[in-house]
């Protein structure tokens, strides 16, 4: 389920984006369906300036292929919403075939409404790719939430073999017409099964979880408090770094709309990060510390646009850096309808992490700026074509893999058949 989704009637109270956990959608209006089963095929060629890293004193270029089936079921009654799709992909590099590769993306998406005042969702999202750019869907490759507790992906190995997943579930209960409590759990875990092809970037995992109460002082105004629990965990080589945090953060909601969203958050955060194991020469100190939590985001979605946008400064997991990092992140995702028939976007990001101070018996600090620009050309109801542009730049000086070849380029094309059938009609 996305941040804002589902019918809501007006004494239902919605679930805030800070606690809710979920992605902000920028489907158009006009774009809505459910009850549908989902099929086609997509083909798409890419050209990347820096797909190998530095080879010879300067970035290797290559070009790659990628055909992607997909399917899709996306189910809704008067108390359950479930979509589930799935994605395997085949991908073939031009120059560099040892790096060919089966992609999986798989995800499953649940809501379910216990009682008329109690609903139980749940999520979980999985891929297996060479290629960290390679989506289905390149307007949607960097989700924008308005959550505190969202997993780093920020720093990129651009070719290399990873495995992610992420998954979360939470419960609310609407005690009053203008009251509503609620839990959340979410694990997310980043594994590079080849070492080699990532100096300088390691597996990490976390765990998260917490409590919410929230007040509606009116139809369009959300007043609530949060207390959030993190495990964050890094593996390099040699050394296990721990950091655990806690926090109590405040939180405010305007959501006149399920199409429209502006929210504030904030309050202390507390770390306590300490190594479980490190070499024998080796002494890290453990570190405490009491940091501000704060962020903002703001949504909304109409029949021919849609943006969503956010900020969050957190502690948060490293995304394949040594330690737990403190993370300031600003995300922004815009889609426009230019024709009937024509749509173009754009999707950016900043991230700057610093590692915490007791994490690492050295400092990897640094930050990541990325963005994609796509124009996609609707042919009758089943085919589009997508041309795209990505920009990344990455400067981590203590990872080698990144601080070789920091900047990379890539031009894609995107060719794709969908079809659909209604369910239960």
């Amino acid at each position: 389920m996305t941040a804002q989704s589902g019918s809501m009637s007006s004494d239902q109270m919605q679930t805030p984006p800070p606690v809710s956990g979920q992605a902000f959608s920028t489907e158009f209006t006009s774009e809505e369906r459910s009850n549908y089963l989902r099929g086609g095929i997509a083909f798409l060629s890419a050209y990347t300036d820096n797909a190998l890293g530095d080879v010879n004193g300067r970035p290797e270029s290559d070009i790659s292929y990628t055909v992607m089936p997909t399917v899709a079921w996306d189910r809704t009654t008067s108390r359950l919403n479930w979509v589930l799709s799935y994605a395997p992909g085949f991908t073939f590099y031009q120059r560099n075939s040892s790096r060919n590769e089966a992609d999986q993306n798989a995800s499953i998406n649940f809501e379910y409404r216990l009682s008329p005042h109690v609903t139980l969702s749940a999520g979980d999202g999985f891929q297996k790719s060479s290629n960290v750019f390679n989506q289905l869907n390149p307007t949607s490759a960097a989700p924008v939430t308005g959550g505190s507790q969202d997993p780093n992906f920020s720093v990129f190995a651009p070719i290399a073999d990873r495995l992610t997943n992420s998954a979360n579930v939470g419960i609310t209960y609407q005690f009053g017409l203008n009251g509503m409590m609620g839990a959340s759990g979410s694990f997310g875990n980043l594994h590079y099964p080849y070492p080699t092809q990532v100096s300088g970037l390691y597996d990490s995992a976390g765990q998260a979880g917490g409590i919410f109460m929230s007040f509606r002082a009116s139809q369009m105004h959300y007043f609530g408090a949060t207390y959030q629990y993190q495990r964050l965990l890094s593996y390099p080589s040699g050394i296990s770094n721990e950091t655990q945090t806690q926090a109590a953060l405040f939180f405010y909601s305007f959501l006149p709309t399920k199409r429209l969203s502006f929210s504030l958050f904030g309050g202390p955060q507390y770390s306590d990060s300490s190594p479980i194991s490190l070499p024998q020469q080796s002494t890290t100190p453990e570190a405490k510390a009491w940091t501000p939590a704060v962020g903002a985001s703001w949504s909304w979605r109409g029949r021919v646009s849609s943006f969503a946008m956010s900020y969050s400064h957190v502690i948060s997991g490293g995304g394949g850096l040594y330690g737990a990092v403190h993370m300031d992140n600003a995300s922004a995702n815009v889609r426009q309808k230019i024709t009937k028939a024509l749509s173009g976007s754009l999707v950016g990001g900043y991230t700057n992490n610093n590692v915490l101070a007791g994490s690492i018996p050295f400092s990897n600090n640094g930050h990541t700026i990325q963005g994609t620009a796509t124009l996609q050309q609707q042919f009758g109801q089943s085919l589009s074509l997508i041309l795209g542009y990505t920009r990344l730049h990455q400067t981590y000086a203590n990872v080698q893999v990144i601080s070789q070849t920091p900047d990379t380029n890539r031009e894609f094309v995107s060719l794709s058949y969908q079809f659909s059938r209604p369910l239960g009609r």
